[in-house]
């Protein structure tokens, strides 16, 4: 009897210790992969036509981002603020 508590013990003291180091990972892992996305705002939607934003030269869906109609044609921009400074430009005008 013995020899089963001096067999048992350490193979159920291994497999706990084995299923806490893989539930830190799995945690690790996906704390690591929602942090790796960026600072893009949630607000702007991610499908659709892509535009190039002519401020800061990123892509951005055409739908929900902010526009602005310069000579008959909309602009697309990835905030805001890349609007304002487009519009702030003289040659926009």
């Amino acid at each position: 009897m013995r020899f089963l508590y001096e067999l048992l013990f350490p193979l159920a003291l291994l497999l706990a210790l084995r299923a806490i180091f893989r539930q830190f990972m799995r945690g690790y892992r996906e704390s690591s992969n929602s942090s790796s996305s960026g600072s893009r705002p949630s607000s702007i939607a991610t499908v659709g036509e892509l535009k190039k934003d002519p401020v800061c030269g990123t892509y951005v869906s055409m739908i929900g981002s902010p526009t602005q109609m310069v000579n008959g044609s909309a602009v697309y921009f990835c905030s805001q603020e890349c609007r304002d400074k487009y519009l702030a430009r003289p040659s926009s005008k």
